[in-house]
């Protein structure tokens, strides 16, 4: 059976690399996200790719309503939805006392709300075909926690929470939820940095540039751990060595990262 799968965030970075992993299977792909020229960028390389279809919808996820539309859309044009990629967010950091309000409240809007406005609007769909799964972008940063990230770590960890929470709550109607954990990998991350600190804005951009892993590497182990029925998924062999550490010894886990945080405190002062 062709798979039908909608990305939001698909327009670039990791989300075009998943919607051209699925469209190399077959699929059929919705390219979900607010730039038009680079979606439409996307669904030429998906059709290009393999893929049975490829359409794009302008679906902003701070609006609940651009998701009714896209399950609208589904529906009518596809009888439903197989798996819905929950990819679209922003970056951000900074010290805590640098933080507003404003950051506050527009990083949880996009990195977590995004992904609770998707989920509720397609669990009644899923629960219906009594199928579906949803893969749900975190970071390692929602596991791990470093510091000057406060607000990008709490959307984070809300996002690997509001997962693990629906692969239990959901598991009756054989609805799936895989909550996906990257570390830093070459993308476009960087584009929607929202900092006071330039420092950390000129750290970020290094990191990214400097992975060993790419975009697709990661839509490929994706796919794989969806095809798995895996739960929680860890692309860095890094990140997994800190997330083993911390579960196994999380007093030297914070020692170093209280290290980390006079290692940047110094360097600003």
């Amino acid at each position: 059976m062709t798979q039908r799968v909608l990305v939001t965030g698909a327009a670039s970075g990791l989300g075009r690399a998943l919607a051209l992993a699925w469209s190399r299977r077959g699929a059929k792909v919705v390219i979900a996200d607010l730039n038009t020229e680079r979606g439409a960028e996307s669904v030429q390389l998906c059709q290009q790719a393999g893929a049975a279809e490829a359409h794009f919808l302008r679906l902003d996820i701070t609006r609940e309503g651009d998701f009714l539309d896209a399950a609208e859309w589904v529906q009518q044009h596809w009888s439903g939805l197989d798996v819905l990629v929950n990819n679209a967010g922003v970056a951000g950091g900074g010290s805590f006392d640098g933080i507003s309000e404003a950051d506050w409240q527009w990083m949880l809007n996009i990195n977590l709300m995004g992904v609770v406005r998707g989920c509720s609007v397609f669990t009644p769909l899923f629960k219906q075909q009594k199928s579906g799964q949803f893969v749900n972008i975190a970071s390692m940063a929602g596991l791990l926690n470093p510091p000057a990230m406060s607000s990008y770590n709490v959307a984070k960890a809300g996002v690997v929470a509001l997962s693990e929470t629906l692969s239990a709550e959901l598991a009756p109607w054989n609805v799936r939820t895989l909550a996906v954990c990257p570390s830093y990998f070459q993308t476009n991350l960087h584009e929607s940095v929202r900092t006071h600190d330039e420092a950390m804005k000129t750290t970020l951009n290094k990191l990214l540039a400097s992975s060993d892993i790419t975009a697709d590497d990661i839509a490929e182990g994706i796919i794989n751990a969806v095809d798995k029925g895996e739960s929680l998924y860890l692309p860095h062999e890094r990140a997994r060595l800190a997330w083993n550490m911390k579960r196994q010894d999380p007093e030297k886990f914070l020692a170093e990262s209280r290290a980390l945080a006079l290692k940047q405190a110094g360097q600003k002062s």
